[in-house]
């Protein structure tokens, strides 16, 4: 486009409420004015009090294969053993709902959430979609399952940049689509900008913009809002359109109520990817010792993906976001633990496997597709691991206070008794030096 802008539209301008019924139907404007006062009074406590005790945190989330700060600070909730992925980053929520939990934190999920879902002629319909729709696509009334609270001080972020396309000014969050969310279900976002130290509301308010995406020749849609507004993105419109978020000159709160997208993303279903795992270990009740139930390759790489996954989308990404969950909320840390004590006897798997695949008394029958897919498993391991070793390491990283930096976990040392392989697994990929009698090396079996 060069130095011409896309033209866009604004309450003032003429055509607006037109643009807004043709190509932006999808999204609702609730005025603060048609909600309860109560329901603002709890709300705004609650937002209030997360941020006082230091709730709100800035994510370390990859974008282009580089680690970057959050602009906005965050919380996520949650129902129990949820959680939610975004910017290869997945988002462990403290629950809500729970007796232990600290009261603001519920009224806040139950307040807003419950009131979307039961006011369902205000919504017009935006808590479905009438036309029929494949599995994981919202096809009826939802209830949302996660929150993000995300907190905006214009004076504490570095550099805000100028909308790019439009003109419509500084962006605290740039275009996007919300991500990880069942097709079609609706986004309720709350708005609370906060009021400056004279106790006076914002002198330019907050904005939304919205655009086609894709498409240079629709004009954009920018939409103030003032504190108290709610707003609904539903039906196709987050799938088919892009947002952005336009700052205001006082800080500013949203929570923000999804429909994540939880197949792969429950504590449930991992831990029944563990089971699957495990089944075909089999420790003997007296010895204690361990032994594969089958050796069948497709069995190996089932086993071989579920510990992948387990470590990397679970263990690491959870202690990468450091001691931070722990310090708000112990809900995850006993499942946690047990995850890792499943995933170290997965260790114990692939290291039965590998003593299978280099005994040289086995027969040759399957023993060459076991070394492809457990060559193929280990080496993306080892690369994962060196990944995720940088990235904890990182001068980015290392910037954060001891509380909320990276983990490096699960790590052990070379001479580690209680792991049965080690941690860099170089040698096993590419070793071809000589190996104990009756052995030969894994790379020497696909020769």
């Amino acid at each position: 486009m060069g130095e011409k802008k896309i033209p866009f539209l604004g309450p003032s301008d003429r055509g607006f409420q037109q643009l807004w019924d043709s190509s932006y139907s999808g999204l609702v404007l609730r005025k603060s004015c048609s909600l309860p006062a109560e329901l603002h009074s709890r709300v705004q406590a609650a937002l209030l009090t997360l941020r006082k005790k230091g709730c709100l945190l800035k994510d370390l989330v990859r974008v282009r294969d580089r680690d970057v700060f959050t602009a906005v600070s965050r919380a996520l909730l949650g129902e129990p053993g949820h959680t939610y992925r975004y910017l290869d980053t997945r988002l462990f929520p403290e629950p809500v709902g729970l007796e232990a939990q600290e009261k603001p934190v519920a009224q806040l999920k139950h307040s807003l959430s419950d009131y979307h879902i039961q006011d369902k002629e205000e919504l017009a319909g935006g808590l479905g979609c009438s036309q029929p729709s494949p599995p994981q696509v919202c096809t009826g009334p939802v209830k949302f399952n996660v929150t993000l609270l995300n907190y905006m001080d214009p004076a504490q972020m570095s550099h805000l940049k100028e909308e790019p396309y439009y003109g419509m000014g500084k962006m605290a969050v740039g275009w996007h689509h919300d991500e990880n969310l069942i097709t079609h279900s609706p986004v309720a976002v709350y708005n609370y900008s906060c009021h400056d130290d004279k106790g006076n509301v914002e002198k330019s308010c907050w904005r939304i913009g919205l655009k086609v995406a894709w498409d240079i020749h629709t004009p954009g849609l920018m939409l103030p809002l003032e504190s108290g507004d709610c707003y609904y993105m539903r039906d196709d419109l987050n799938s088919t359109h892009q947002h952005c978020v336009l700052a205001g000159e006082t800080a500013r709160f949203s929570s923000t109520h999804r429909v994540a997208e939880c197949s792969k993303g429950t504590l449930t279903y991992i831990q029944s990817r563990c089971q699957e795992a495990l089944s075909n270990l089999h420790t003997d009740p007296e010895t204690g010792s361990h032994s594969l139930v089958t050796l069948q390759p497709t069995a190996l790489q089932h086993c071989e993906e579920i510990h992948n996954e387990v470590e990397f989308e679970w263990l690491r990404q959870y202690w990468f976001q450091g001691q931070r969950y722990a310090r708000f909320c112990s809900w995850w840390t006993r499942p946690m633990e047990q995850l890792e004590k499943d995933w170290k006897l997965m260790e114990t798997m692939t290291m039965l496997f590998l003593a299978t695949v280099e005994e040289e008394g086995q027969a040759e029958e399957g023993r060459r597709e076991m070394a492809e897919t457990l060559l193929s498993a280990l080496t993306d391991r080892h690369q994962q691991r060196q990944t995720w070793r940088d990235r904890c390491h990182s001068s980015l990283a290392q910037t954060l206070p001891p509380e909320e930096a990276p983990v490096d976990r699960p790590f052990w040392g070379v001479d580690d008794p209680g792991m049965p392989l080690p941690f860099d697994l170089a040698d096993i990929i590419s070793r071809n030096v000589e190996t104990k009698p009756g052995r030969t090396c894994l790379k020497n079996v696909l020769k």
